[in-house]
C-alpha cells in the first residue's frame, strides 16, 4: 500500500551547537535564528497550511546532520536536497523557490 507523505515539504535545519571543540557547528553560524525566520516566511506565505491547490509545509531543527563543515546547512524532503545558507535572503530563495514553488535553488545547494 502506497501513502503520500503527510508534508509536501519538509525542511529540517542542522541547529548543533558544539562546545570544547575547534570542528564547525551549524548553530555557531546563526542555524536557529535562520529556522526561525524560515518559520515565520513559512507562515507569512501561509505555506504551512493545506488547501486544494497545496500541501503543508514544514520547518524543524535537528541535532547535527554531520554536514557542518559545509553548514550552515539544512535540508528538503522529500526531494533530499541539501542547502547551505549566509544570510536571510538565502533563506527567502530557498523558501520561495523550493518550499514554494518546488524549484531547486542550485546556487545554495551542496
Amino acid at each position: 500500500m502506497s501513502h503520500d507523505p503527510y508534508y509536501q515539504r519538509h525542511i529540517f535545519f542542522c541547529c548543533n551547537q558544539r562546545e570544547g571543540t575547534d570542528r564547525p557547528s551549524c548553530n555557531g553560524k546563526g542555524a536557529s535564528a535562520m529556522r526561525d525566520y524560515a518559520k515565520q516566511r513559512v507562515k507569512e506565505l501561509e505555506l504551512n497550511v493545506e488547501t486544494e491547490t497545496r500541501g503543508k509545509v514544514r520547518v524543524n531543527q535537528a541535532g547535527c546532520l554531520d554536514r557542518c563543515e559545509e553548514g550552515p546547512c539544512a535540508v528538503v524532503y522529500p526531494e533530499g536536497v541539501w542547502y547551505t545558507y549566509v544570510d536571510r535572503a538565502d533563506i527567502d530563495e530557498i523558501v520561495e523557490e523550493h518550499l514554494q514553488h518546488g524549484r531547486i535553488v542550485e546556487r545554495l545547494r551542496i
